[in-house]
């Protein structure tokens, strides 16, 4: 945050970088962004990321920075004297450069100007009623877009208190310190707190307890209190759909999740879900001065106060994104009701032919199979088979039984019963042949995910591809990896 200020009181453009990206991810940003410092913060994997950087960037290190010896944060203020005039900057001026996460090869920089910047946060502040009052916990990067729209730009405007996580390891101790009222997390992150949960007591007796009226909503208020969100009155999930099973195990407990659509071409601002209205598939209405429509094929195209200008020095690229009316060509595919309210229901590039030679869309086929409280994350392939298959991560509670001896038989026999009722409801072209449980824990550190936790399809599917179609012919529909 201090990093983003200076940059843009000295006149600068700012461009977060992930802590997780690759050396020749980092190399190719710097480059292309045409970067001239880099200021590197508390890191875990700095070894591994410091090769990527031009030897023309220079450095500026903070404190708990991994050692290095490049100019240091306190050595700069040692030397040099606040400055005495008020910058400006132009409401029209570029402010930031932010790269999307990339899911399909090099990510692309997205430019933004104050003007959006200031639309943003004020309006996200409006759709929430967000107020100097709330209490929020910072835990991603500032480099998601969420979380800069949120943490750092909200509370310059609302002056809302701002809690930080020490480590990954902290996060549940960080929690309880500072009891959000506001919170924000994907999927995944929710799914984690639910495993924690039933790690301390399974479900089956969780369920058995809910169903006793007088342990009922103390079991529930402790629940709620021992994951440090007692006190959250609004509960955001983005970036990825959330299964429906957990969404309402959240909602028995008490805690109303609201999902939220945006991109980074426009700075996560698009799509909220209002207090009250929660529906499980869909993201909510479009937000204050977003006009959003769909376009041809069912495609979301929107625009609003926080459109990006373009993509940098992609002229090309940029005229595929943005049309002449200003509309952001998404690249998902949605339904939209009568009141406004969208449903993700694809992606455009992820649909795939078969070699029967029909077109199968994986996210839908995906989205019916995450009603399964066993399934963390999947990815539905098929590009060369005669029908799809389904790649499985389980759940962590599932992996954690696992690692300790338990038995495969439940989670098989469970996993079964959802492929069939899926399959039910599906066109034939569409039916999953087989659910495959992996052994890999898809994470952002092996590639298979991005920085936003959204998988990251080509990559599973070239990791997997020597062993697709023997999984495809052993008739079974489920089998494990092993």
């Amino acid at each position: 945050i201090m990093s983003d200020m200076a940059i843009w009181m000295a006149g600068g453009v700012s461009v977060p970088l992930y802590p997780t990206l690759a050396p020749d991810m980092i190399g190719k940003i710097l480059k292309h962004s045409e970067s001239k410092i880099l200021f590197v913060g508390k890191l875990d994997g700095w070894e591994a990321m410091k090769p990527g950087i031009p030897d023309d960037v220079k450095c500026i290190s903070y404190p708990l920075s991994p050692p290095n010896d490049y100019d240091t944060w306190n050595d700069i203020v040692a030397h040099h004297g606040p400055i005495t005039e008020s910058p400006s900057r132009s409401h029209t001026e570029l402010a930031t450069i932010v790269y999307t996460s990339g899911t399909t090869g090099m990510p692309k920089g997205a430019m933004h100007n104050f003007a959006g910047l200031a639309a943003g946060a004020t309006h996200a502040a409006n759709t929430y009623n967000i107020t100097s009052q709330d209490r929020l916990l910072s835990y991603l990067p500032l480099s998601h877009v969420a979380e800069r729209l949120c943490v750092e730009l909200v509370q310059v405007y609302q002056g809302t208190h701002v809690f930080f996580t020490d480590s990954l390891d902290t996060f549940s101790e960080d929690l309880q310190r500072a009891r959000p009222t506001f919170f924000f997390a994907v999927p995944r992150i929710w799914a984690k707190f639910q495993a924690g949960v039933f790690s301390k007591m399974p479900e089956k007796k969780l369920q058995k307890l809910f169903r006793i009226p007088i342990l009922n909503s103390i079991i529930k208020k402790k629940i709620r209190t021992g994951l440090g969100l007692n006190e959250a009155t609004r509960c955001l999930s983005g970036a990825a759909p959330i299964s429906v099973s957990l969404f309402q195990w959240y909602k028995e407990l008490g805690i109303e999740i609201l999902e939220v659509y945006g991109m980074t071409e426009n700075l996560g601002y698009s799509h909220s879900t209002r207090q009250g209205k929660s529906r499980p598939g869909f993201v909510g209405q479009n937000n204050l001065d977003v006009d959003a429509k769909l376009g041809d094929g069912g495609e979301i195209l929107v625009k609003g106060p926080t459109t990006m200008l373009g993509y940098y020095n992609e002229p090309e690229i940029t005229a595929e994104a943005l049309d002449e009316e200003g509309y952001i060509h998404t690249g998902d595919i949605g339904q939209m009701e009568s009141d406004g309210s969208l449903k993700i229901t694809g992606r455009i590039k992820e649909i795939f032919k078969t070699s029967k030679g029909k077109y199968v869309a994986p996210f839908p086929i995906e989205n019916r199979l995450l009603i399964s409280p066993h399934i963390e994350q999947l990815c539905v392939v098929g590009s060369s088979l005669p029908q799809p298959i389904a790649l499985v991560m389980l759940a962590e509670g599932d992996r954690d039984t696992l690692a300790k001896g338990g038995s495969r038989e439940d989670i098989h026999n469970s996993l079964q019963a959802t492929m069939r009722e899926v399959n039910s409801q599906l066109d034939p072209h569409e039916k999953v042949k087989s659910l495959v449980v992996v052994k890999d824990e898809w994470g952002v550190e092996n590639g298979f995910m991005t920085p936003t936790l959204k998988i990251r399809r080509n990559v599973l599917e070239a990791h997997y591809a020597d062993h697709i179609e023997t999984w495809y012919e052993s008739g079974l529909d489920v089998q494990w990896e092993d």
